[in-house]
């Protein structure tokens, strides 16, 4: 078999392309840590505050290790800086796939990944607001008569991070419920019949992502539920039609069918 050097063109130019994305993301995630690493520790202060405000009175967080209250202020700066360029990062991720997606693809991806950004924010905001403060009051309340509640500071960040992403990505599950049905892999009656399942499933998900209480678990498990109906409900806008259901014309169709065809060609080549 020859070596053809034109088909290995196409692949260079999109890893190029993807390397090219990743450098802006990275860069645009470095500019905001340069703006925000000055306030590092301000932004830890903030974190902070739903534990300080249920720990006993004089009670302090403690730094086990040595240099642990200089680096873990700048990590929490450097996953802040991520977490605010999560509009940046999926653009990027649009603008490279948006060149292999059909016509009818591109004017549901855009939405999709606002509504993914927007949702992700709500997930951490309702974390912050809502469950560290039910959280840490149980487990500071709970803590033995004699026992002095100090917390590390890097374990506290490592917790709360953990908490954050797991809030953050459950809350994307009407946007996973709508790209299902959507692409056609199920249907809303069939997602509604295996509603007893997927409340199971949100629970087991509640057990493996919180901590071993019974309130931060609820607290997860529940949303993913609530999320799940309101991902049924509006994913019956979405259910795919006919070229004649959705109105299309003849000449619309064809020009729909060509361009699958061009896609094809260009994965062929």
């Amino acid at each position: 078999m020859t070596h053809d050097p034109h088909q290995e063109q196409p692949f260079i130019s999109h890893l190029i392309e993807l390397r090219n994305r990743l450098l802006k993301v990275v860069l645009v995630v470095v500019l905001i840590f340069l703006g925000l690493a000055p306030f590092a520790n301000e932004i830890y202060t903030l974190l902070s505050v739903p534990l300080l405000q249920h720990m006993p009175e004089n009670s302090t967080m403690i730094a086990i290790d040595v240099a642990s209250p200089f680096f873990t202020p700048f990590k929490l700066a450097l996953v802040v800086s991520a977490f605010i360029a999560v509009p940046v990062i999926l653009y990027q991720f649009w603008a490279f796939v948006a060149p292999g997606l059909y016509k009818h693809e591109r004017k549901m991806i855009l939405p999709l990944l606002v509504a993914s950004t927007f949702l992700f924010y709500l997930g951490v905001a309702f974390a912050y607001f809502v469950v560290f403060p039910l959280v840490f009051g149980f487990l500071t309340a709970a803590a033995p008569e004699g026992v002095a509640v100090m917390t590390d500071i890097t374990k506290y960040l490592d917790f709360v991070l953990t908490i954050f992403f797991a809030f953050g990505i459950t809350f994307e599950v009407p946007i996973i419920t709508i790209v299902l049905i959507w692409t056609g892999l199920t249907t809303p009656k069939s997602l509604a019949e295996k509603r007893p399942y997927i409340i199971v499933a949100a629970f087991i998900i509640g057990m493996f992502l919180t901590p071993p209480d019974a309130i931060s678990q609820t607290l997860l498990a529940v949303p993913i539920w609530l999320l799940f109906e309101s991902g049924l409900l509006f994913s019956r806008f979405f259910i795919p039609k006919s070229r004649y259901e959705a109105g299309m014309s003849d000449a619309e169709h064809e020009a729909e069918f060509d361009e699958i065809e061009h896609h094809e060609d260009n994965f062929k080549s």
